[in-house]
This record gives structure tokens, C-alpha cells and sequence, in this order.
């Protein structure tokens, strides 16, 4: 644990919301703004924790942080992960490992992720699946990952336990996607053989669920490549979706983008779901 200096965290947060644009973080500006830069509420509203909260770190009042609100603002204020490590720093905690998100986006991913929010969704992850931000479309298609908590946000874990989430996808495609998480995961523990998160996810994903127990036997690696996917949306009907992964080696986590198959009508499905199903997504204060 580090000593920290708490009037030098709300300097530094301060400044950095005051340098960023309503347009930087893919939101919309609206009326005319007595000051430059973002608003606290905004902060927080991309945070998801309460305005207050997020005032009272600003104004180096109340208890300290947590380590995922940390994050979550580092995301919030479009961080490096430098940058990230010394706002864990100024808060008398020790930063996380470079792998581990606890909230926190690559900053060079959430420019992507904002940019294709319009027509495209997308979400980002960490190595171990642990969904760290979605964009609004990508809530509206597969349901708010990132704002779960402990390992209900690494995807992994919500494929072999969350029904309805897996009910989205074909089922023909099960095994297959079944098959290639596992593996991917199986890649991610033999590079971090030992560590405490890679073994908490396995042993957890062990005991609930005899489909992982047997797909894990096999022994497969693999790294997530390109895949297609077709989902069965309760609102807007089949989509079928090409998915790439696109990694930032510096960060080590992923844009995950689901791109519309040509020739089968998903475009225009998917923009039906932008006006129906992205409407009231703004997270719950926390």
C-alpha cells in the first residue's frame, strides 16, 4: 500500500475531465455549457457510480476509493494505462497488474468502441474475458455485461451459467463457441500458470459446470480469431454477425466488434435495434 496524496488525485482527475470533449467520450454535447471540458456528472454517469461519489474524490473528501472505482473512472477519463497507475498511486493503492482491468479500458480501444457505436456493436475485454466496456448497441444485443459483479463479468463464466445469455445464440453454434472460449482460456492460464485469477476462474467454472468440466479435458488452446455468429434477438429476430477480435498489445485486452453478414438483412436489423433497444441504457449509480 502506497501512502497516496489525495489533493493531488482531485488536482489530476480535475484537470483531465476539464481537457476532454462531450465528443471524446461519445457522448452528445446538447445545449450551451458554462465551462469546457466534461461535466462531473457525465464522469460519473460513464463510470456508473452516483455524481456524488464522483465529487467527493474530485474534492479529496470521504473514504478512499476502491480499486474498481479507480478503474472505472481511469476508463471513464480515457486514461493510458500510465496514466491509470498513477491515479492508483495518488489514491494510496497499489496499481493492478498491467492484465488486470478492475474497470479500466485501453484508451486507444475506447476510441474505436465509441466510434462504432452508431452502427456497429462492440465491447472490450481484458485477457481473461472479463468485459471491462460495451458500446450501447452491444448492450442492446447481448445484454449489460460490464456492469456485473466478481466473475459474472468475464464472458467465459456467463456462457456456461447464464442461460438466458446463451439463449441468444444459436444453438447449433453451442459446442463450437463452447469449444474455442475454453481453449482460448486454456492459452491465457499456461501464460499465467499459477495466478490467482486465471485459477479462481477455472476452479469456479469447474464447479458449476459439467459442460466446461468436459470441454476442458480436451486440452485445446487456441487464441479468439475471427468467428461467425448468428444470434436469435428477441426484439429484432436472426442476425447474422461476423465477430473479430482486435488485440492492443500494450494493454493486452481486446475489442470484440460484431460486424452484419451482407446479403442477410442483419444491417437493417441492427439498426431497428439501435432505435428500439438502446433506449434507457444509462447505467444505475453505485
Amino acid at each position: 500500500m502506497t501512502h497516496g496524496d489525495r489533493q493531488e488525485l482531485a488536482a489530476f482527475l480535475r484537470h483531465r475531465r476539464e481537457q476532454l470533449q462531450p465528443a471524446d467520450v461519445g457522448l452528445v454535447a446538447g445545449g450551451r455549457r458554462r465551462a469546457a471540458g466534461l461535466r462531473r456528472d457525465e464522469v460519473a454517469l460513464l463510470a456508473a457510480i452516483s455524481t456524488d461519489y464522483y465529487e467527493r474524490i474530485e474534492q479529496a473528501r470521504g473514504a478512499r476509493p476502491s480499486p474498481e472505482v479507480l478503474g472505472a473512472v481511469a476508463r471513464a477519463l480515457r486514461l493510458t494505462v500510465e496514466e491509470r497507475d498513477h491515479v492508483y498511486r495518488l489514491a494510496g493503492q497499489e496499481p493492478p497488474p498491467r492484465h488486470r482491468s478492475q474497470g479500466w479500458a485501453d484508451a486507444g480501444l475506447m476510441c474505436v468502441l465509441d466510434a462504432l457505436a452508431p452502427t456497429v456493436p462492440a465491447l472490450i475485454t481484458d485477457d481473461l474475458s472479463v468485459v471491462v466496456a460495451q458500446n450501447p448497441l452491444n448492450v442492446a444485443l447481448l445484454g449489460p455485461l460490464a456492469t456485473g459483479s466478481g466473475l459474472r463479468r468475464a464472458f467465459v463464466h456467463r456462457w456456461f451459467t447464464d442461460p438466458d445469455l446463451r439463449s441468444r445464440y444459436a444453438p447449433e453454434q453451442h459446442e463450437q463457441l463452447g469449444r474455442e472460449y475454453v481453449a482460448d482460456l486454456r492459452r491465457v492460464s499456461g501464460a499465467r500458470a499459477g495466478e490467482a485469477d486465471v485459477r479462481a476462474l477455472v476452479d469456479a467454472l469447474s464447479a458449476a459446470s459439467a459442460e466446461f468440466r468436459r470441454i476442458w479435458a480436451l486440452q485445446e488452446v487456441a487464441l479468439r480469431r475471427t468467428t461467425r455468429k448468428v444470434l436469435q434477438h428477441p426484439q429484432v429476430g436472426r442476425l447474422e454477425l461476423q465477430c473479430d477480435v482486435v488485440l492492443s498489445p500494450p494493454s493486452g485486452q481486446s475489442l470484440v466488434l460484431f460486424r452484419p453478414q451482407p446479403g442477410t438483412g442483419t444491417a437493417d436489423r441492427l439498426e431497428l435495434l439501435r432505435v428500439v433497444g438502446t433506449q434507457d441504457l444509462a447505467p444505475a449509480p453505485r
